[in-house]
């Protein structure tokens, strides 16, 4: 018997895809289809596929096709297949012709024509095609437009912005450039918002109103009762509102939180978290431009993030202290939460450098995570025995931003927030904390 095996992600199949697996199957007399799993998908920087993985394999069950179906979870695996299943013929498209003539040394290698004019990637731009503005002054624009060019179906429409100096030429060479904010809404379908904390109300409600999808960097809003109108009118306008923390997004981040919520280090009952940065202005001189976020701003989500996504928002009671170098403009803040059964603190800082670590302590062991840990591809479960100590790594792409696209656009196609990362009750606890320190709610210290 002449044993044939070939991979795919298999998304949204199509006629080619079904023509690819005829043309292996005659190669020989049995077919073994591996399809690959969500998460070597995310680390091959494959990020945008629209079905489940549950969901590919069932496609191509249905086929008729496969006389046997597999998963592909790690690299070398198929080495390991090959000689698992005594396969005689590794067959894949001619797209990766070259790429593993390696197997050669293994069984036969066999690259097949793929069927001109279809493929997933053009499938998925035509099913959500989306034409984003981009809003603000900071160069977090950079990143953002760059990361675009990893997702299917998107494209930049424009910015607006009161100052470009410190864009990247592809973001000052974008089609429209304005800081009219009614401008860009007219010929954008969604709003990518990172413009100053206090701005953020404003054009939020603006492009709510005008029926636009907004990705907004957190804090949505400065108050409680903004937020709470925003997302009514979200809801009234059929659009999605989405808060953006990009280290939710992060494989790792969102891997240890799985862990952690398993039981892997007991109940945690502590939660330590640091998030600072200098700028080379503030350094200069000592006083913020304009454009320049607060600490709280700038850093409290990010920080305030693992600590309400494990420990919760109910019964929880807060003392935060500040230090000021101009109005509303805090270099240093700390924060500490107190639970019925644990206890976080947080430290933010625009003007103070600290270790940027994540230390989750529970009844077990503890999770470590070394600075910075906002966008770490590395964390360790440490235990009293340090023979049971496990790290675990995890590739990161783009600091987690193209996987957060990828989240929006599918929660757009699916009119359906739940496939955004951040629940809205964890923004909402965020802004209350932000708007603590707005209304004064803190010890100052010189």
């Amino acid at each position: 018997m002449v044993k044939v095996i070939t991979y795919g992600t298999y998304d949204l199949l199509h006629y080619g895809h079904i023509r690819l697996l005829e043309r292996a199957k005659a190669l020989g007399d049995y077919l073994i289809v591996g399809v690959t799993s969500d998460s070597f998908d995310l680390s091959r920087g494959k990020i945008n596929a629209q079905q489940s993985l549950m969901e590919r394999i069932e496609a191509v069950r249905s086929t008729g096709l496969a006389d046997e179906i597999i998963v592909e979870e790690y690299e070398g695996q198929k080495i390991d297949d090959i000689r698992r299943y005594d396969v005689d013929i590794f067959t894949v498209g001619s797209d990766w012709k070259g790429k593993f003539d390696y197997l050669n040394e293994f069984c036969k290698v066999v690259y097949l024509e793929r069927t001109e004019g279809i493929s997933s990637s053009e499938i998925r731009a035509e099913k959500r095609e989306l034409f984003v503005g981009l809003v603000g002054e900071s160069s977090i624009l950079n990143k953002f437009i760059n990361e675009c060019q990893f997702v299917n179906g998107i494209t930049i429409s424009g910015v607006c912005s009161e100052n470009v100096t410190d864009f990247s030429d592809e973001v000052r060479n974008l089609p429209m450039v304005t800081t009219n904010l009614d401008e860009l809404i007219d010929v954008s379908d969604a709003m990518y918002i990172v413009s100053h904390p206090t701005k953020h109300y404003e054009q939020v409600r603006k492009a709510i109103l005008a029926g636009k999808h907004v990705l907004c960097e957190s804090p949505i809003a400065l108050s409680f009762k903004d937020y709470e109108e925003l997302n009514k009118l979200a809801l009234q306008n059929g659009v999605i509102l989405a808060d953006s923390i990009k280290t939710a997004y992060s494989t790792a981040y969102s891997r240890m939180l799985l862990l952690v919520k398993g039981g892997i280090i007991g109940e945690v009952k502590s939660i330590d978290t640091t998030c600072t940065s200098l700028s080379d202005l503030e350094r200069r001189s000592g006083k913020p431009s304009p454009y320049t976020w607060n600490s709280i701003c700038a850093w409290g989500p990010t920080a305030m993030l693992p600590i309400f996504q494990l420990l919760g928002v109910e019964d929880v009671t807060r003392q935060m202290t500040s230090h000021l170098i101009a109005t509303d403009f805090d270099s240093f803040t700390k924060i500490s939460f107190i639970y019925s059964n644990a206890v976080a603190s947080l430290k933010v800082g625009k003007g103070v450098k600290s270790e940027g670590e994540l230390i989750i302590s529970g009844t077990k062991g503890y999770v470590y995570v070394p600075a910075p840990w906002w966008k770490t591809d590395y964390f360790e479960i440490r235990y009293e025995n340090s023979q049971n100590n496990k790290r675990y790594f995890y590739q990161l792409d783009g600091e987690g931003i193209r996987y957060q696209i990828v989240s929006f656009l599918k929660s757009i196609q699916k009119n359906n927030a739940n496939a955004l990362y951040i629940d809205s009750c964890i923004s909402k606890h965020i802004i209350e904390v932000v708007e603590d320190f707005y209304k004064g709610n803190y010890i100052e210290i010189s």
